[in-house]
């Protein structure tokens, strides 16, 4: 059998155009792959089709569901496109004009209704039309892939896997791998490489049982919570308190995850295990009678407007009272266990706070941390070959901090199973034959190789050398300085790494120190300078309470020093020697957003949230943010005839009203992404492709094309970007502060009082962004906008 690289895949097809095809299909799409979505063809014309005159013959008409589909992705919020654009790659299809199409496809997904029957029906009506070589999959939750596939010919089974996508699929970062007993180990190598290397997944191998790993361990533990519950009479506020943060768990915690999700299709997922499951696993997957209560309300959660919580309006939340099945205002919680997990540093420590607390929170959180660890034990061989899958499945696919094997390792496995032991509980005998042999851990660690206990014996993990990973390397003391925000590190090959570590990784003096010290080093011993760190987000900006705080001081001087300083540790790396290559990922903004600038060329992750947002606490730019707008407009229109004032007008635009990327791909819309920029499909290789761009840069013989020089607007732009001020603030979509802001940075981005078209220094730039971030600060409205930020998280418009 003949399959293809994973870098030669081309075009795809979805079969299923419902909620999660056309989501694939959006996603197949945003890595580049030409996609097909089928689905059947309309047997009634629409009311709007009959005005139209159309018929059932028609092609518009045969091809409404898909159609619809794509027309619904590019409107869907949180979008599953990283562009709008992107939608084109999507060719609407149906299942009886369009099945000569899948001869040419690389891949088919099948993805429709969750019901074995129909999938059956439809991979009987394909199977025709499928050349050797082409890899099939069915993306299901729950349904037996062996299954599926019976009465399908060899040729059909040998290259046909299960492929499990987490929901929304742009966003989740699992999915689920299901060979079925014919499948050929090159089809689900194909099927994995696909996922990791293309769609930039992580991926797990799950074996051929109900719900497979994700939801099998998931279900457990939230029906797990909810018998504990009933048991103990605890609230759904108390609950949520107990299982969110504190145990290393998302915020959403059980009942908000539920209310997402919907508590109708968790309760499918559970009848599924309850019917599916083993006899003696069934007691587990039994929910309380005030769940069904609210399935016959048709309270399903936020689809609903009510289910373990119902909003009243002006930001209030009601809670489920579970004994009277009302809703009351939510509660406050609080305890000195919850308090001490809070203060405890890591997942780690939080969990031992947690489970130390003596009141009723803490035993609540043993009582169902407990069974949860066992249950997923019991599991291993049955799901699973291999517990990193279990633990990855649910970090990856749940957003668990740690996974229930490392979660075991955390709070001490010898000292837990004897706890358990003296509560009668039944330990799986593999764990037993661990402690028995002396080892102490699921995981351990020896020098820069991990490994993982299977069958009595540590394994390796096979570690991906393109997943660079930074942390190892300062365990391996590849450190070659470092303080408090920032660490400058030794990627080999005469590669360094400036990495950010400061509270959400905001620019203080420590970055801006290292800096300057690490552009020092990296000009006289190493080839180049990779920008990128393993926070949760790249940089949310300079450290804006320093800079609240010196403001409501009247530390004029002070501030002025800070710009100062930032500037000039931005220009340190505009100006280097060598090859500066930025790497952002997630949220980068404000002075994230200046630190990657200077750079050579920028590498964004597909999901990089990436935009100068200053005004949204009443400032603008000021750490050369503005300079480099200017700049790249004024190398992008490099004669001098060019009439530099539309694309100024628009990144005044862009700057002004605080516009940030929604994707890697969108900063391109935006304005924000160079030409030698690019963006990257799998965010896990970022570290290593920056390094790889620097040692390229370097053999291909760097020379710095720095110039202080740049053409400006001028008075012309200045007076269009005033006019369109003028017009916000007449129609209402700005307030008078808004307009003040924003008539500070047109004056900036014009370059002052220059003539249109006249040269200006890079000095003279800054100079006018730190003047008039100055005198922003001094405004009280500003200063209120920076407090209400800094409390709320959210802008204030005053």
């Amino acid at each position: 059998m003949s399959y293809k690289q994973w870098n030669d895949l081309k075009s795809a097809a979805v079969i299923g155009s419902g909620v999660m095809g056309a989501a694939i299909a959006a996603h197949l799409a945003n890595a580049g792959i030409e996609c097909h979505l089928f689905d059947i063809v309309p047997q009634t014309l629409t009311d709007q089709e009959r005005l139209n005159g159309g018929s059932l013959e028609h092609p518009a008409v045969r091809n409404r569901l898909s159609m619809q589909a794509i027309e619904r992705s590019k409107k869907t919020k949180p979008s599953p496109l990283y562009m709008e654009a992107f939608a084109k790659r999507i060719h609407p299809g149906n299942l009886e004009d369009d099945l000569k199409k899948l001869e040419k496809v690389d891949w088919i997904i099948e993805a429709v209704t969750e019901r074995l029957d129909i999938k059956q029906q439809v991979f009987a009506r394909i199977e025709p039309f499928i050349k050797a070589g082409t890899l099939i999959s069915s993306n299901t939750s729950g349904i037996s892939l062996n299954a599926i596939a019976e009465g399908r010919q060899d040729m059909f089974k040998q290259s046909f896997v299960g492929i499990h996508f987490f929901n929304p699929p742009r966003y989740m970062h699992l999915v689920e791998v299901i060979p079925t007993s014919y499948a050929k180990s090159e089809a689900v190598q194909r099927a994995v490489q696909y996922c990791e290397r293309r769609l930039g997944k992580g991926v797990v191998l799950a074996k051929d049982t109900p719900n497979f790993i994700g939801n099998r361990i998931a279900t457990h533990g939230i029906v797990t919570v909810l018998q504990e519950m009933e048991r103990t009479g605890l609230s759904i506020e108390e609950v949520d308190a107990v299982t969110g943060p504190a145990m290393g768990r998302p915020k959403s915690a059980t009942f908000r995850t539920l209310d997402l999700v919907g508590l109708d299709t968790f309760s499918h997922v559970v009848n599924n295990l309850a019917d599916h499951a083993p006899e003696e696993e069934r007691s587990l997957f039994v929910l309380p009678a005030w769940y069904h209560s609210l399935l016959e309300r048709g309270a399903y959660g936020e689809k609903s407007g009510q289910g373990s919580y119902k909003k009243l309006g002006k930001g209030k939340i009601a809670a489920l009272r579970t004994d009277s099945m009302n809703y009351e205002e939510r509660a406050s919680v609080q305890s000195p266990t919850l308090d001490a997990a809070k203060r405890a540093k890591g997942t780690k420590e939080k969990l031992k706070a947690l489970l130390q607390g003596r009141d009723a929170y803490g035993q609540f959180a043993w009582n169902i941390l407990k069974p949860s660890l066992l249950y997923s034990a019991s599991q291993l061989g049955i799901i699973a070959e291999k517990i990193e899958d279990i633990d990855n499945a649910m970090k990856w696919g749940f957003n668990w901090q740690l996974g229930p094997f490392e979660t075991w390792d955390a709070i001490g496995v010898r000292t837990s199973v004897e706890k358990m032991q003296q509560e009668g509980e039944t330990i799986p005998s593999f764990v037993l034959q661990m402690l028995e042999a002396g080892h102490e851990s699921f995981y351990k660690q020896e020098g820069s190789k991990r490994f993982y206990i299977s069958n009595g014996e540590y394994r390796g993990i096979d570690s991906v050398p393109e997943h660079i990973s930074l942390k190892q390397l300062k365990s391996e003391g590849k450190v070659i300085m470092n303080n408090a925000g920032a660490s400058l590190i030794d990627l080999g090959d005469e590669v360094a790494c400036l990495e950010f570590h400061s509270p959400n990784n905001a620019i203080g003096e420590d970055i801006l120190s290292m800096i300057v010290r690490g552009a020092a080093e990296v000009e006289n011993n190493y080839r180049g300078l990779v920008i990128a760190n393993e926070g949760r987000h790249f940089c949310v900006g300079a450290n804006l309470m320093l800079l609240l705080a010196e403001a409501q001081a009247e530390e004029w001087d002070e501030i002025d020093e800070i710009i100062r300083q930032f500037q000039q540790s931005m220009l340190k790396l505009k100006q280097l020697a060598k090859p500066v290559v930025a790497a952002p990922h997630q949220m980068t903004l404000g002075g994230g957003v200046e630190a990657c600038l200077p750079a050579d060329v920028i590498l964004f992750s597909p999901e990089t949230y990436f935009g100068l947002v200053e005004t949204g606490v009443g400032l603008i730019p000021a750490g050369g943010g503005c300079k480099e707008a200017v700049l790249q407009q004024s190398q992008r229109f490099t004669h001098r005839e060019d009439d530099l004032t539309p694309p100024m007008l628009r990144t005044f635009e862009t700057i002004a009203m605080a516009t940030a990327s929604t994707s890697g791909h969108d900063t391109e819309r935006i304005g924000y992404k160079r030409s030698q920029d690019r963006v990257l499909n799998d965010a896990r290789r970022r570290i290593f492709e920056a390094k790889q761009q620097v040692l390229a840069m370097d053999q291909a013989g760097f020379r710095s094309r720095y110039d202080p020089l740049m053409r400006v607007a001028g008075r012309e732009g200045r007076a269009a970007m005033s006019v369109a001020i003028h017009s916000m603030k007449e129609a209402g979509y700005i307030s008078a502060h808004d307009a003040l802001i924003a008539s500070k940075l047109a004056y900036v981005l014009a370059g002052g009082d220059a003539p249109s078209g006249a040269l200006v220094t890079e000095q003279c730039m800054l100079d006018l962004e730190r003047e008039a971030f100055l005198s922003l600060c001094g405004e009280k409205k500003t200063q209120q906008r920076m407090e209400h930020m800094l409390r709320t998280g959210k802008p204030l418009r005053n």
